[in-house]
């Protein structure tokens, strides 16, 4: 009973419409033009490739203030966090004992000295005596002996005097590198000895600064292989730019300065190392950076944009192109990499292939169109707005 209501409601339903369309004349539905689409001309170009490759800062140089000699920390010369000159006097050590071993190192020599010009004028007479026979030979040679012996002594004072003044100057221990040095670990007072493990201080020379990164070794095995094959050009002298932990770029270009000839075999990746001015010190050691290098240069590359390339399910890519008929075409392409808002195209289209980057919605393969190169309407002057009309008179 209650399917028999149903086919009534839905038969004078179907009525109702023809009859609406016989009251109006009769008239057939109005057919849709072709579709409005806007699109990319694709035009091969010259691209440089880059890698973002993730690093961190070093210092130029790093050297840690270590006490070549014992004794007691009589003033500290430096203030901790300041720039420091090579050569500049840090730590001055209880030197009174090593002086008076450097005095009496001279005084030896002194010593050795007088006897050693003794012995010379010995020897002088000795010779004399020999020739009138009124010392034996041998009473000559032990003259001759003893003055050798007294120039040896001589040497040896001398070398001893030197070693007593090295020793006296490591008691005030100098800047081995000019850079900015650290707080200190010791203070006045303090006891330190050669070769202790702990640091006095440490000094980082940074300016300019070092941007250690690693990049896989399969992407350098890919890179090769363009390269080898002519698809592209090398560019290892290409600037370096740094992007700061903040996303910000740094205002100075790096330069590669090496890579490393092995491969790290826990990660599979081998070292790059990018030296870049920081005469600001923006850039500080351990600091997490990012740095953005060129791998090489792609002549006659394509890009198309982000928008115009769909992915399935299975993760293939296509893109809707605007036949010389005038319709849709469904074409395979493979990409590789992005370029800012662009995919680089390794295959399936060329240069001219005018690729569908909006309407997409609304159209299909087969399909005709009216395609609008992007960016025509903007170029296109706007109409002119028609003009007010006049106030009335009161």
């Amino acid at each position: 009973m209650h399917r028999i209501s149903n086919c009534r409601v839905l038969a004078l339903s179907l009525a109702l419409t023809i009859t609406l369309a016989a009251c109006k004349g009769g008239e057939a539905p109005p057919q849709g033009g072709p579709g409005q689409v806007t699109v990319v001309t694709l035009k091969a170009e010259s691209v440089t490739l880059k890698r973002e490759l993730v690093g961190r800062a070093n210092s130029h140089q790093v050297a840690e203030v270590r006490p070549q000699v014992s004794g007691i920390v009589a003033k500290r010369l430096f203030t901790e966090g300041s720039l420091v000159k090579e050569g500049q006097p840090l730590y001055q050590l209880d030197d009174a004992a090593y002086r008076a071993q450097a005095n009496s190192a001279r005084a030896q020599l002194a010593r050795a000295e007088a006897i050693a010009n003794a012995a010379r004028l010995a020897a002088r007479r000795s010779s004399e005596l020999v020739k009138s026979r009124v010392i034996s030979v041998q009473d000559d040679e032990n003259a001759q002996a003893t003055w050798k012996q007294a120039e040896a002594d001589v040497g040896a004072a001398r070398a001893s005097l030197d070693a007593a003044n090295v020793t006296l100057g490591y008691a005030r221990i100098t800047a081995p590198i000019s850079g900015q040095i650290g707080k200190s670990s010791v203070t006045q007072g303090a006891l330190v000895s050669a070769g202790q493990a702990t640091a006095l201080a440490t000094i980082n020379q940074l300016d300019p600064m070092y941007i250690d990164v690693t990049q896989s070794s399969t992407e350098l095995l890919q890179l090769r292989r363009e390269v080898a094959e002519g698809r592209l050009q090398g560019a290892s002298e290409l600037p370096v730019d740094i992007l700061l932990e903040d996303g910000t770029t740094f205002a100075h270009k790096g330069t590669l300065e090496f890579s490393e000839v092995s491969v790290d075999p826990t990660t599979g990746s081998y070292g790059l190392r990018v030296r870049v001015d920081n005469p600001e010190q923006v850039l500080m050691p351990g600091m997490f950076v990012r740095a953005v290098l060129g791998s090489g240069v792609r002549p006659n590359a394509l890009l198309v944009p982000m928008q115009g390339i769909a992915r399935d399910p299975k993760g293939d890519t296509s893109a809707m192109v605007v036949d010389a008929e005038g319709k849709v075409a469904l074409r395979p392409v493979v990409v590789s990499r992005s370029i800012g808002d662009k995919w680089l195209v390794e295959s399936g289209l060329k240069a001219g292939d005018k690729v569908i980057v909006e309407g997409l919605q609304k159209i299909g393969p087969g399909m005709p169109v009216q395609a609008t190169e992007k960016g025509a309407e903007s170029a296109k002057p706007a109409a002119a707005a028609p003009a007010a009309a006049p106030a009335d008179k009161q």
